[in-house]
């Protein structure tokens, strides 16, 4: 499993809004590169993002499902990717005062992903969630 972690300059609301709304989901995601269709119910447990992951032309369509979710606390989801694979990645927030400890958890479960070495996917998967937070942030803290 990797982890990171980011303070945001950010209460947990104005987190959770962003987390809330699906279509806005490529803009922070790394790897996400349009969204086909958000379930009107999100992020509630069981709806599903529609979404295309990978470079134009090589486009992967399939979906995100929330299967956990505490409003303004946390989320956890089952990203799929095939052929890449599926992965659970849970978004906490902790709140201190006016900001929000974010910690973002992520561990493959199946497919390529899940078959590389733990130490080597958790540098990646660490690389690649410390610019998801990044671009979170931004977003977030543009709305504070």
């Amino acid at each position: 499993m990797a982890e990171n972690t980011r303070l945001f300059h950010a209460t947990p609301e104005q987190v959770w809004d962003v987390l809330s709304d699906g279509w806005v989901y490529p803009v922070w995601v790394v790897g996400a590169a349009r969204m086909r269709e958000v379930d009107d119910t999100w992020p509630a447990v069981g709806s599903k993002l529609h979404h295309s992951v990978g470079p134009w032309p090589l486009l992967i369509d399939d979906t995100t499902e929330v299967i956990a979710s505490t409003p303004g606390r946390s989320l956890t989801l089952r990203a799929r990717a095939w052929p890449i694979g599926e992965a659970e990645v849970t978004i906490r927030l902790d709140s201190l005062g006016a900001e929000t400890e974010v910690h973002i958890e992520e561990e493959p479960l199946s497919g390529p992903g899940a078959l590389i070495p733990p130490p080597v996917r958790g540098m990646s998967l660490r690389w690649r969630n410390t610019e998801t937070l990044r671009r979170l942030a931004y977003i977030a803290e543009g709305k504070a």
